[in-house]
């Protein structure tokens, strides 16, 4: 689990990026320059992301902008360190979840906020093993030989009153019966 912190190459990141990983925090550092620090994101999967204004606050609020409304890093925190007086008014239009917070602010934080996620995690990770082993049981269960099941007892058919046979008649002589041929009557002479 990590933060990001997006900052432009400047003699006071190093401290600034020393201060916040004395919260405890594991910190990643980027400029928020297009694609880097998406690639980075989507990468990392951090659980909050720190955009620093000090340097370039038009590009710094478009890439907090892109990132608030990514798929990717859409449920992602996202803090706003030293935004400028001018510029107050269009983050808090633009970005209304994302809180203008100082150095101090944002150690506490995240330190809240790493210890949420770590107890996300390890309720991802217990309901992961509760469905495995509702699935191990279900296969188990599968695999066991079902006993045949008992076969009804077979009942008695009650018999028939036996019939009596027809005698049979003896065979009696056929006669041969001349065919009556629709014959035409007989031409007559002339």
């Amino acid at each position: 689990m990590s933060v990001l912190y997006l900052h432009f190459e400047a003699p006071e990141r190093d401290a600034r990026v020393q201060k916040l990983a004395r919260s405890g925090a594991h910190i990643v550092v980027s400029e928020p320059r297009w694609p880097g620090f998406f690639e980075l994101a989507k990468k990392e999967k951090p659980y909050a992301i720190a955009i620093d204004f000090s340097r370039a606050p038009s590009h710094a609020l478009e890439t907090a902008d892109y990132l608030a409304k990514a798929k990717e890093t859409r449920e992602t925190a996202i803090f706003l360190l030293r935004v400028p007086q001018d510029r107050l008014d269009a983050v808090a239009k633009r970005l209304p979840k994302a809180p203008v917070v100082t150095e101090p602010e944002l150690s506490v934080r995240l330190v809240e906020a790493e210890r949420r996620e770590q107890q996300r995690a390890r309720e991802k990770k217990e309901a992961a093993a509760e469905a495995r082993k509702a699935a191990r049981a279900k296969k188990a269960e599968a695999a066991k030989p079902t006993p045949p099941k008992p076969k009804p007892p077979v009942r008695a058919k009650k018999a028939a009153p036996a019939k009596k046979p027809k005698p049979k008649k003896p065979a009696a002589a056929k006669k041969k019966t001349p065919v009556k041929s629709a014959a035409r009557p007989p031409k007559k002479k002339r």
